[in-house]
């Protein structure tokens, strides 16, 4: 019972922030248009290094597109940030917590606001990449695997921005702290397979880096279909990444709670 309970609330909270962004689609357009601008100009500059051997015939049209994905996933987690700030200085989020509402539901909201939003967002991106040539091999099903990693991945950044959002309540340092992601971008098999990193401190960066296994994940999806293994490693990184971020939001949350 109280788990429908939960349900109930953390739906109706979620539906009140998703009506929010509607009607504040400009704070959404921008994390669209870069999104795209990832995908068209590293197709367009780099595409044809995908004839390279070391790509193993994947093209790079499949390659790159997980960095625009992912890469969404980033402003998505801001903009989780930013909608629960805007709560805490309309004192929205003090007129609820009096409430016998779910703090846990409390939290989640935003973020699986913000996880919505990067799957419609996921979906469109795709949708560009078909008209722009990219071929399915797994057909569908790997399409809708792919948009789940990038949710997956979405929220677990989600959680970091809403968590440093309730500790300093304040927009502008909820999106910066999103930037501390930028590097985990870029110090992974970003541009060009592992194999093709010269300098070893990047290649180990790339080795312990999360972004890499979920990038893998999505290659191997794009260009090949189900394999398991690749498949595996990007669950288990998102996972972690998730249980990490959703503990301290919730901790955060209940910290300021009590010393509201």
């Amino acid at each position: 019972m109280r788990v429908l309970q939960f349900v109930q609330e953390l739906w109706l909270l979620t539906a009140r922030s998703l009506k929010v962004a509607v009607r504040e689609p400009w704070a959404v357009l921008p994390n669209v248009v870069i999104s795209l601008f990832f995908l068209f100009v590293y197709d367009a500059g780099l595409g044809a290094i995908g004839q390279l051997h070391a790509f193993a015939g994947v093209p790079y049209l499949a390659f790159i597109l997980p960095v625009a994905l992912v890469s969404g996933s980033v402003g998505g987690a801001g903009a989780a940030g930013q909608a629960l700030v805007r709560d805490l200085e309309s004192r929205y989020f003090t007129k609820l917590r009096l409430t016998p509402v779910s703090r846990t539901a409390l939290v989640m909201a935003p973020m699986v606001s913000g996880m919505i939003q990067l799957v419609a967002q996921t979906i469109l991106i795709l949708l560009v990449a078909l008209w722009l040539g990219l071929k399915l091999p797994g057909g569908p099903l790997a399409a809708v695997a792919v948009v789940l990693l990038a949710a997956g991945w979405g929220l677990g950044f989600a959680g970091y921005a809403v968590a440093i959002a309730l500790r300093s309540q304040s927009g502008r340092t909820a999106q910066a702290a999103t930037f501390v992601f930028f590097p985990l971008l870029f110090l992974s098999d970003t541009f060009v397979p592992l194999a093709l990193i010269r300098a070893g401190w990047l290649r180990i960066a790339a080795e312990v880096n999360p972004t890499t296994y979920v990038f893998d994940a999505m290659r191997a999806l794009l260009a090949h279909g189900f394999e398991t293994g690749p498949l595996l490693r990007g669950l288990a990184a998102i996972l972690a990444l998730a249980f990490l971020t959703l503990g301290l939001a919730v901790h955060a949350a209940q910290r300021s709670l009590r010393e509201a």
